[in-house]
């Protein structure tokens, strides 16, 4: 390839990735998909295994503890106390949760082509208003009236970075709440939860557990949610709530937890032990340094991608037709909205970048 590519930050974030790649990820193809589904470290992979072999003879393993040990892993990672997290599996039911908490007549405001998960439950509830708006002028879009701000952090389709900063000030300002899903940031962007009314997100993605998990950040105050489909896990007691109507919901917010899949749990705490000691402040660093690598190199062959600074994912419009043929060879991304999404993680390096542009240039 011709011309000089943007060089990683630092040595020392290679040397990390390069350990970690060996250590803990094995991938069998240029894997550039965690927008999709990120890959599982070798300590998850491991301890699912245990405990679905510990299982498969009647000894299972305490799995409730690694429902909490992943539960306040999450909590660090977002900045705020684990009694603020609640445990799921979706982020459409943590979602439809808060749409179904919102007084007749609220407006909820949402960004143009956002994902459907965070906006559907919003529009199929009757009785509410959803408005939306272009993603770059959203907080502008905040009016009087306006009661929810529900955007993405970070854009599926296409990487874009919302201005998270710009929409709180304006929601604010107009007595609104803000629910952030943070499903395609969390992991490699330093989450700031406790800035905001409600935080979503799944964890399959840029945290690397299994699918299965997905979390719900709240205020302290459990933000006027009504638990409408608490079971017997959202007991105070969760043993003894087993039967008839729970007695009494959790004081925290694990009264909005789902009934958990256990074995993904077991996977997950180890997980996001992995994210927790490299830190979402090098793996960011890492990420963009790849990302701008591919940036250039794509204007270098005379295609342009969508105008995102600051994002791990890098979209090239009018090439996710070629999604196929780089599978084929052996370079996996996605095909989202006619953009070749490509998504750079902390197991991703240099090569990985080159191999891609080899294949698009021709």
């Amino acid at each position: 390839m011709d011309g000089e590519a943007p060089a990683l930050h630092s040595s020392a974030m290679e040397n990390l990735t390069e350990n970690l790649a060996g250590a803990e990820f094995a991938p069998r193809t240029t894997y550039l998909n965690s927008a999709s589904t990120g890959l599982l470290p070798a300590r998850s992979v491991a301890a699912m295994h245990t405990a679905v072999t510990a299982a498969s003879v009647g000894r299972p393993t305490d799995m409730f503890g690694d429902v909490e040990a992943t539960r306040a892993s999450f909590a660090r990672l977002a900045g705020v106390p684990a009694s603020r997290v609640a445990a799921g599996a979706s982020v459409a039911v943590y979602t439809g949760l808060i749409a179904t908490s919102l007084p007749a007549g609220a407006e909820v405001l949402v960004a143009e082509g956002d994902f459907s998960s965070l906006v559907n439950p919003f529009v199929v509830r009757t009785g509410i208003k959803v408005r939306t708006a272009p993603l770059e002028s959203l907080a502008d879009a905040v009016r009087p009236g306006t009661s929810l701000v529900a955007v993405s952090a970070v854009q599926s389709a296409d990487g874009r970075v919302a201005d998270l900063a710009a929409i709180r000030a304006a929601a604010r300002a107009h007595g609104a709440r803000t629910l952030v899903d943070a499903s395609q940031s969390a992991g490699w962007l330093p989450l700031t939860a406790a800035e905001d009314d409600y935080t979503v997100a799944v964890a399959f993605k840029w945290l690397t557990c299994p699918r299965g998990i997905a979390f719900l950040v709240v205020p302290e105050d459990l933000g006027a949610l009504t638990p409408v489909f608490a079971g017997w896990v959202a007991g105070e007691k969760p043993w003894d709530s087993c039967y008839g109507p729970v007695a009494e919901l959790a004081v925290s917010a694990r009264r909005f937890d789902e009934s958990p899949s256990l074995f993904s749990y077991a996977g997950a705490r180890h997980s996001l032990d992995l994210i927790e000691e490299v830190g979402p402040a090098s793996i960011q660093r890492h990420n963009l340094a790849l990302a701008d690598r591919f940036r250039a190199g794509l204007d270098r062959i005379g295609q342009r991608s969508v105008h995102a600074p600051g994002s791990a994912i890098v979209s090239a419009p009018g090439l996710g037709r070629r999604q196929q043929e780089l599978s084929l060879a052996g370079i996996e991304l996605s095909d989202r909205a006619g953009n070749l999404r490509a998504a750079f993680h902390m197991y991703n390096s240099a090569a990985d970048v080159d191999a891609l542009l080899d294949v698009l240039s021709g």
